[in-house]
């Protein structure tokens, strides 16, 4: 067999087992993709929300959300995701597998989401908030009109390095027997007792990522006119 017949028929053995495995390998994405989707659905209001907590005068609520803060962001990930699956039933609050997954997600990226917020909001400087007094603006209009907007455009970069970094920690509900994408491709890599499910895996994961950090890019170019 000379070289480029070998050639030839791997190339032809690659592709006819990723087809096979393309139809649970789409399963496994759309369980990734939907923890990805409705993590961030909740996550960024609610850290959005702590993070006015953060910044608020009231000495008990900015004490709460900096407590919040600190526990989840200093604890692992998985940790929290096996104590919301496997910790809170002792204390009678049970959780199927996915609702518990996106618990854990939602309220850990929401502690990171609100420490990158909070940092947004409080570099805006203090003049933009005079400036609408002067105008008129009632302190919801001149957060919602003027702070906001400002604020959003400085924290895009590292929001859009969490939603990247969200697509990769999807994998961590393995754990929990989620047929996400690694359950997929660690159950085709034992029974197949071949690597390269995995490696299509990693490729879907890249594939992910760089189209996430496209769209971050784009979204970035049109808030430009923030500078």
């Amino acid at each position: 067999m000379d070289i480029m017949t070998y050639i030839i028929n791997t190339l032809t053995y690659l592709f006819e087992y990723t087809i096979k495995l393309m139809p649970q390998v789409i399963e496994g994405l759309g369980v990734t993709l939907q923890l990805f989707a409705l993590t961030l659905l909740f996550a960024i209001p609610l850290g959005i929300v702590i993070a006015l907590g953060r910044l608020s005068h009231f000495k008990i609520l900015n004490k709460l959300t900096s407590a919040y803060i600190l526990i989840l962001r200093g604890t692992p990930l998985l940790l929290q995701i096996v104590f919301v699956f496997f910790g809170l039933p002792m204390i009678g609050i049970t959780f199927d597998r996915f609702p518990a997954a996106l618990v854990a997600f939602s309220l850990n990226y929401a502690a990171y989401f609100a420490e990158i917020f909070r940092a947004g909001i409080a570099s805006i400087d203090k003049g933009q908030y005079e400036g609408a007094e002067v105008l008129g603006l009632s302190p919801q209009e001149t957060f919602s009109r003027i702070i906001f907007p400002q604020a959003f455009k400085r924290v895009l970069p590292p929001v859009g390095n969490e939603i990247v970094t969200l697509v990769k920690d999807t994998a961590l509900v393995y754990i929990l027997g989620l047929d996400e994408l690694l359950k997929v491709g660690k159950i085709a890599c034992n029974r197949d007792a071949s690597l390269l499910p995995l490696v299509i895996i990693a490729i879907v994961y890249l594939l992910l990522t760089g189209v996430l950090s496209k769209i971050m890019a784009i979204i970035e170019t049109r808030y430009t006119y923030y500078q």
